[in-house]
């Protein structure tokens, strides 16, 4: 029996069914399969691609001619002419462009880095309203418990003589509203978990095992808030985009500077056989000939690149700005996020001690009402309020664990 019961006790455990799990455990999840990730990842694989086609010469050109009617040379015809031509751009023009494409290739990974952490916010967005939805359920179905015992009691009463059928019926209305709101809750459950699991890329009931108490931790007044302009992907993004468009400017200007060529010409030359009786033939008669040669191109038209220097200057411009407009964005949305934490830890010691002082009116108001049979509107109405504050409550705590996650994502937290 002893084996029996180990056994099943280790299935269950590795089954994981029944164990409570926080959002940071379904992050990896959500990196490995959520499909928007992994197109940022793409996206940076195929900016990598780009560093090796920008840093390469072009491709050599080859060229081959036949002479149909034969060019008479002193040495014999022309038959043939094969040429071979490579293009050298200006000096350091394949470096400025290989740096400007892998700025931008770590640029690219930054985003996936702010999209990773996005998703992480996300996940603990999504996550926490299930949280809230399960105390709803359980604080309404306790009240349901509660009335069902009201009912009983102001039934006695009724029979007794000592109550009225009002109160029966006030406590049946509310009942059957109690069941109600139990109703829509078990029915606001699906796309809840739907929205969840599809962060996840998986199943829309798959199993989500949710905590079933949060823990609020006092945090410093400067909670993270020294790394908010270091670290940032988005902000890393941007210097490296402004860097890589520095990268761009310099090869602009030096696209606007000559292109060297260096070529080699083959020549194929029969011999001559118009020569009189007993002439002699010329040197090299018959002799295939072979030609070195270099070329330079001469930029005359300099508008394209004036243009395309302004252009990389202008781009440096525009991401500054950005960078300058998002620094502010996250300094304006950790003061937000904080704010929002600060008061949902007021409004849960507000309500910790509205709970407490409504237990303590219900009580002796229900003691009142066993005791006389009277003001059970009174008794019903402040179990109502408690089940008010009940799932204010609730919904506070989950607001103050949405906003502490919309910090680490405006920080950048690593996980």
């Amino acid at each position: 029996m002893k084996v029996i019961i180990n056994v099943l006790i280790l299935l269950f455990l590795g089954s994981g069914i029944g164990f409570a799990q926080a959002p940071e455990d379904y992050f990896e999840i959500a990196a490995k399969n959520n499909p928007g990730l992994q197109a940022k990842y793409a996206a940076f694989e195929a900016a990598i691609q780009k560093v090796e086609q920008v840093n390469t010469l072009s491709d050599p050109s080859f060229s081959f001619g036949y002479f149909i009617s034969p060019v008479e040379t002193r040495v014999g015809p022309q038959r043939a002419r094969f040429s071979l031509t490579q293009i050298f751009p200006w000096f350091g023009t394949l470096k400025a462009q290989g740096n400007a494409a892998a700025l931008m290739a770590e640029a690219k990974y930054q985003s996936f880095l702010d999209a990773r952490n996005l998703l992480y916010y996300q996940v603990e967005a999504a996550y926490y309203p299930l949280y809230e939805l399960n105390q709803w359920k359980e604080i309404e179905r306790e009240n349901i418990k509660i009335l069902e015992s009201y009912k009983i009691i102001a039934n006695k009463k009724f029979e007794n003589g000592t109550g009225t059928m009002v109160d029966v019926l006030r406590v049946d209305i509310m009942l059957k509203d109690a069941v109600t709101n139990l109703s829509i809750l078990d029915d606001k459950e699906k796309p809840l978990v739907t929205r969840f699991n599809k962060l996840l890329n998986r199943k829309e009931d798959a199993l989500i095992t949710v905590r079933d108490s949060l823990i609020i931790q006092p945090l410093p007044t400067t909670f993270r808030k020294d790394s908010l302009l270091l670290n940032n992907p988005v902000l890393e993004e941007l210097d490296l985009k402004i860097a890589s468009s520095e990268a761009s400017e310099e090869v602009a200007h030096k696209q606007g500077l000559p292109k060297f060529g260096l070529g080699l010409d083959y020549v194929m030359i029969g011999e001559r056989t118009d020569l009189a009786s007993g002439m002699a033939a010329p040197r090299d008669n018959g002799k295939n000939a072979l030609m070195p040669m270099v070329s330079v191109s001469i930029p005359l038209f300099r508008g394209k690149y004036k243009a395309a220097v302004k252009e990389a200057k202008l781009i440096q411009k525009s991401y500054a700005l950005q960078r300058e407009d998002y620094a502010n964005t996250l300094t304006s949305g950790y003061d937000m996020a904080w704010f929002e934490m600060q008061q949902q830890q007021e409004l849960l010691a507000l309500y910790g001690q509205q709970i407490q002082e409504t237990n303590q009116a219900l009580n002796l108001l229900f003691t009142a009402y066993g005791n006389s049979g009277k003001e059970f509107e009174e008794v019903l109405r402040m179990q109502q309020q408690l089940l008010k504050y009940e799932k204010m409550k609730a919904t506070a705590e989950i607001q103050f664990h949405i906003a502490l996650a919309k910090l680490h994502y405006l920080t950048a937290k690593n996980y």
